[in-house]
C-alpha cells in the first residue's frame, strides 16, 4: 500500500468497487445488524430464489441451499435499453451490509456504498472496539446507511430494538416496516418447529420448519418482509423458508458419536452466545449441554464483554472456555463457579470432554474462528471412547 501511495497509483475499497461493478443498476437488499446478518440473508436469497427470481448474493458465510456465498444471479439490462419490459426479472441482489470499516482510507462502514432500496435493520449493539469507540460511533454510521435509501425503497426494522429506534430518530425519509411487535409483523410460536405469521392481527400462514430459537423467527419475519417489498407473496416466502436448510457454522450438527451429538456455531457476542444456546435448550429440555467457548473476536479479547459473558452461558450445564489468556478467562467465568473450566491445551480439553459425556449429552462448539478443528477432534475422541 504504501508503494501504491508514493506512486500516486489508482486505488479503490473492496466495497466501493462492489458498488461500482456489481451492484449498479441492481434492486440492493441489503441486511444489517449486530447479529443475524448472515442467516437473514441467506434466507432472504433463498426466498428470492424460490420465487423464480434468480438473485445475485454476497453473504458472509455458506447457505446450505446454494453451496456457494456469492453469485452474480440476473445480470442487468441498460438503464435506457428499450426492450426493458416490465415482465422481465428484475435484477435482484442480496448483500449481507456489514458496520465495519470499509478500508485504511475509508473509515465510513462497509454498507454505506452499497445504495440499497430494501434495507434490513435486525437489531444494533456495541461491537467491534477495535474499530468504534462507544455504541453512539456505530449508531452514527446506521445514521448515515439509512440516509442514503431511497423514499421509494423500504426499511425493515426490529420494533424492539431501542438503539435502532434512536438512530431512525436521528431522521428518516423511507418507509418503515417493523417486526417483533403486535402492531407489525411478528410470529407465535406453537411447537420448536411450527410457528404463526401475523400483520398486526391478521394471520399470513403458519411456518413448519427446523431452526431453533426466537431470534431465528425474528430473522424469518425480517426476510419475509423485505421479500414482499420485492414482489414476493408472505405465503410463497413461507413456503420458501420450510425448505430453507441453515448456514453452514449456524448450529450445524457435526455428528453424533454414542448418542452425544457435537454442534458448531459462530456465535462470539453475549447476546448470540445466549440466544444459540436458548434456542438449543427450548429444543433439548433437561438433556445436557457442553458449552465450549473460544473468545477470539478482537472485542472479546480486549475484555469489552468480561462481565457479560457468564450470564451469556446460564444455559448450559458444563462451560469449557479455551484462551491463552487464562487469567482473564478465570475472570470473566468465576460466576459460573464449579461448572466452568479454562482451558490453554486444546488436546487437553478434548480429552476431557470425552471423559465426561454421556449419551443424551449436546456439545456446543462456539467460535468465530477455525478452532483448531475441535469439533472433528472430539468426534474422533469419542468414536475412541
Amino acid at each position: 500500500m504504501e508503494e501504491i501511495l508514493n506512486r500516486n497509483l489508482p486505488y479503490i475499497s473492496g466495497p466501493q468497487w462492489l458498488s461500482e461493478n456489481i451492484l449498479r443498476n441492481r434492486w440492493v437488499l441489503a441486511v444489517a445488524g449486530t447479529h443475524g446478518k448472515t442467516t437473514t440473508s441467506a434466507m432472504l436469497a433463498w426466498i428470492l430464489d424460490y420465487a423464480g427470481l434468480n438473485p445475485g448474493f454476497l453473504i458472509g458465510g455458506i447457505p446450505e441451499n446454494f453451496g456457494i456465498s456469492a453469485r452474480v444471479g440476473n445480470i442487468p439490462l441498460p438503464a435506457h435499453d428499450s426492450n426493458l419490459s416490465s415482465t422481465d426479472p428484475s435484477p435482484f441482489f442480496v448483500i449481507e451490509a456489514d458496520e465495519y470499516d470499509t478500508a485504511f482510507f475509508d473509515k465510513r462502514s462497509k454498507f454505506v456504498h452499497y445504495h440499497p432500496r430494501t434495507a434490513i435493520l435486525n437489531n444494533l449493539e456495541f461491537d467491534h472496539a477495535d474499530i468504534f469507540p462507544d455504541l453512539s460511533a456505530i449508531e452514527r454510521q446506521f445514521h448515515h446507511f439509512v440516509r442514503i435509501i431511497p423514499n421509494n425503497g423500504l426499511i425493515v426494522t426490529n420494533g424492539n430494538d431501542k438503539n435502532l429506534k434512536r438512530v431512525l430518530q436521528q431522521g428518516c425519509w423511507t418507509p418503515i416496516e417493523a417486526f417483533g411487535i403486535e402492531t407489525g409483523w411478528h410470529s407465535k410460536s406453537q411447537t420448536n418447529h411450527d410457528t404463526d405469521i401475523f400483520l398486526d392481527e391478521t394471520y399470513q400462514g403458519c411456518l413448519h420448519w427446523d431452526l431453533l430459537g426466537e431470534h431465528n423467527r425474528m430473522n424469518a419475519l425480517a426476510a419475509l418482509i423485505a421479500a414482499r417489498h420485492a414482489g414476493v407473496p408472505i405465503k410463497t416466502g413461507i413456503a420458501a423458508l420450510t425448505q430453507f436448510k441453515n448456514v453452514k457454522r449456524r448450529m450445524e450438527k457435526c455428528g453424533t458419536v454414542n448418542g452425544i451429538t457435537v454442534y458448531d456455531d459462530f456465535a462470539h457476542h453475549p447476546t448470540a452466545i445466549l440466544t444459540t444456546l436458548n434456542g438449543l435448550r427450548s429444543h433439548v429440555g433437561m438433556q445436557r449441554i457442553i458449552a465450549i467457548l473460544e473468545p477470539r473476536s478482537n472485542t472479546m479479547k480486549m475484555g469489552v464483554w468480561k462481565d457479560n459473558l457468564a450470564d451469556s452461558l446460564v444455559q448450559a450445564d458444563q462451560v469449557y472456555c479455551f484462551t491463552r489468556d487464562s487469567q482473564w478467562a478465570k475472570a470473566a467465568m468465576d460466576p459460573l463457579g464449579e461448572k466452568a473450566h479454562c482451558y490453554d491445551d486444546l488436546n487437553l480439553l478434548v480429552r476431557n470432554i470425552s471423559v465426561i459425556t454421556k449419551p443424551g449429552d449436546h456439545i456446543l462448539v462456539m467460535s468465530n474462528g477455525g478452532f483448531g478443528g475441535i469439533h472433528e477432534k472430539i468426534l474422533l475422541a469419542l468414536r475412541d471412547g
